[in-house]
């Protein structure tokens, strides 16, 4: 099964995140399906882009939204 999750990059202490496509059986540091987005949450406020339509084709194809990233898109609608 697919899931829709963050993948953590940055440097110690300055943490940046890509929302990937990856497979759930995988560890989240290993290789993805695809980028969908990114996340900043150091900068003031939070640099947050996702590309939604991309979103909702992997979520009709049955991919599942990690609560993490449920929560990015509700604060981005």
């Amino acid at each position: 099964m697919l899931k829709i999750r963050l993948r953590r990059g940055g440097a110690t202490h300055a943490p940046f995140y890509r929302v990937v496509v990856s497979d759930s059986l995988k560890t989240p540091s290993a290789s993805t399906v695809e980028q969908i987005g990114h996340y900043d949450p150091k900068k003031n406020p939070a640099d947050v882009k996702i590309d939604r339509e991309r979103v909702d084709y992997w979520v009709s194809k049955g991919a599942q939204l990690s609560p993490t990233v449920k929560s990015l898109i509700k604060k981005l609608k």
